[in-house]
């Protein structure tokens, strides 16, 4: 049976009206996720322009699908079931990041890591391992504390002072080792390191004998990092001259490949 002009006219509507709403929804959760995960009906109004009958309708699906829940506080949170979502995605990263951390590799001589910044603190989420006897190993799936590693300078190196300090006061400063930094005016004396050489060092701060050098990935769409660590006697201030080149153009290889899979998505 034909299908009328008019109801082909009325589904190509809907079909628009359920895409808007969908990258509506999208745009609600990374809003929430910016505003540290807990946010009021308001607050979502401002922010991005919609009314708030729109935004109560997408968030009561949101919360009945669980990636969304409503506090007694009446604020939103986020889910529960965004967890798997992205312990599966940040596993799928680092698979794809493996090809990247294997040249890293062959052309340092050392353990190459890829590691996400997931709410305060790294986890670690590929690896590949140096061809040395003596080597470093990180256990995929690890979570450390942002102020002793390399990975975690690279990765706060952009954020506001203040967020930094309130991140800190979170997690506390604990000494993994003598040389660990354990003040928030030390830890950002080292960010100002960061931002000024483009690259940042753990120099036996999580483990005494082992030095990490550590580069952010730029506009990856979660924060990451690469890094590379060995035994302190091979990553030595000359070892550096030569192995952050490559660390930056990794990184900026790995980037634009995550740009170039965002902007062949299906249309």
């Amino acid at each position: 049976m034909p299908t009328s002009s008019a109801s082909t006219t009325d589904s190509a509507k809907s079909a628009t009206g359920g895409v808007q709403s969908l990258e509506r929804a999208f745009d609600l959760l990374e809003r929430m996720a910016d505003a540290g995960g807990e946010v009021g009906l308001s607050e979502l109004s401002a922010s991005s322009g919609l009314p708030l009958p729109t935004i109560h309708r997408l968030m009561r699906t949101l919360v009945a699908c669980g990636y969304v829940r409503q506090q007694p506080n009446r604020r939103y949170a986020l889910g529960p079931r965004l967890i798997r979502l992205g312990e599966s995605a940040s596993r799928l990263l680092g698979t794809w990041a493996r090809p990247y951390l294997a040249r890293l590799v062959e052309e340092t001589g050392e353990t190459a890591n890829m590691a996400l910044l997931d709410g305060d603190e790294i986890v670690y989420v590929a690896q590949v391992p140096s061809k040395h006897s003596m080597r470093m190993f990180t256990e995929v799936g690890r979570r450390v504390l942002p102020h002793s590693t390399g990975v975690g300078k690279a990765l706060l190196a952009n954020t506001p002072d203040d967020e930094v300090r309130a991140l800190l006061a979170r997690t506390g400063m604990p000494a993994a080792t003598e040389k660990t930094i354990t003040t928030p005016e030390g830890f950002l004396a080292g960010l100002d390191d960061v931002r000024r050489l483009g690259y940042a060092v753990d120099d036996n701060e999580q483990e005494i004998g082992v030095r990490c050098l550590a580069v952010s990935v730029p506009n990856s769409p979660t924060p990451a990092a690469l890094s590379i660590s060995g035994p302190a006697g091979r990553v030595t201030e000359t070892a550096t001259e030569r192995i952050v080149p490559v660390l930056q153009q990794i990184a900026g290889e790995l980037s634009e490949a995550l740009a170039s899979s965002q902007n062949h998505a299906p249309a």
